[in-house]
């Protein structure tokens, strides 16, 4: 299904005069993505914190959240055309509400470790290059199908994601990515054989496989570590390049392994 679903989107912002680009693509589809994964998990919470007896403060302001801008629905469940933004009127909100908004975060955040700094900083380095509001819209219906809440579709997601990346990598090298395979990632990690403490840095982030594969070793190799041992390793091991695409990727990941 997502397979098929980023081919359609790869399509569909290929026609944009905005997007010229392999990485134009994976940059464009990211952030939307980013926004729908951001909005299943947000889902996911509330649901928790009901089951829980608790009250849970959505991320997003009620105006933002995707099922308000991106994909409004009818009582039955479909598209409600009649509130859905397109054209003009979606690339104006877009740009100018949206954006600004979620870059606010990073300034708002009590703190960098929070994923709302996280998102601010994301957001403060994107920008729209989507030029029609009518690709955006069928891009918008395309992903608003997709569903990332379980570990499968979590991990379906990211597999595809990184094959897009190396595509673009593998396309003349337009995009600057000299993709590593995951099995020599592995392998090398494993030679490396990383500690909790110490500091990993990829100087050349790409997909960031080096920091995942390094995140999901050091798990492996250390499953009774303390508190203080597994905070270090959530918060202090990776060191990430101030990469658009990397971060957007490894983001996915963190949430997928419930790092918040």
């Amino acid at each position: 299904m997502f397979e098929q679903a980023f081919k359609n989107i790869d399509d569909v912002l290929h026609k944009d005069a905005g997007c010229g680009s392999e990485l134009d693509y994976v940059e464009q589809s990211s952030w939307i993505l980013f926004l729908k994964y951001l909005d299943d998990l947000e889902t996911d919470r509330a649901k928790s914190a009901i089951l829980g007896g608790k009250k849970y403060t959505p991320l997003i302001a009620d105006e933002y959240r995707w099922d308000k801008w991106a994909c409004p629905k009818t009582t039955e469940g479909k598209i409600d055309h009649h509130k859905a933004l397109s054209g003009d009127d979606l690339i104006d909100f877009v740009n100018e509400k949206l954006f600004p908004y979620l870059k606010q975060f990073k300034h708002d955040a009590e703190h960098n470790e929070t994923i709302e700094y996280k998102i601010g900083e994301i957001f403060g380095e994107l920008r729209n290059r989507i030029q029609s509001g009518y690709t955006l819209r069928n891009v918008l219906d395309i992903v608003d199908a997709l569903h990332f809440q379980t570990s499968e579709q979590k991990h379906e997601m990211s597999h595809l994601y990184e094959g897009k990346i190396q595509n673009m990598g593998n396309a003349g090298r337009n995009g600057g990515e000299y993709y590593t395979p995951r099995p020599l990632i592995r392998t090398i990690v494993k030679v490396v054989a990383p500690t909790i403490g110490e500091t990993i840095y990829d100087g050349a982030c790409g997909s960031a496989g080096f920091l995942v594969e390094a995140f999901d070793y050091l798990n492996t190799v250390h499953p009774n570590r303390t508190g203080k041992e597994d905070d270090i390793l959530q918060k202090k091991n990776l060191l990430r390049k101030r990469n658009k695409i990397s971060r957007l990727h490894h983001r996915y990941h963190e949430y997928d392994i419930a790092r918040y």
